[in-house]
């Protein structure tokens, strides 16, 4: 499988997912599509997971810009 950025990857998720809804692949086709999902549901979570990490708020305190890491409103 060529690698794939996070916007090619989910465009091909989501062609893959309209074949197995078809319903028209057999069985072995059917396992290779669901296989290379597997694969770029995985590739997209390592994505999204980096990305978050690099996720940073600035915020003025005492004078002087402080980092922080990100957090979600909802304290997830």
């Amino acid at each position: 499988m060529a690698k794939h950025n996070f916007e090619e990857s989910m465009a091909r998720m989501e062609k893959i997912t309209r074949e197995l809804e078809g319903g028209d692949l057999s069985l072995e086709q059917s396992l290779k599509k669901f296989e290379e999902g597997i694969r770029l549901t995985e590739l997209c979570r390592k994505t999204l997971d980096e990305a978050e990490k690099k996720v940073e708020i600035l915020l003025r305190k005492n004078g002087e810009i402080v980092a922080e890491p990100f957090s979600d409103p909802d304290g997830s």
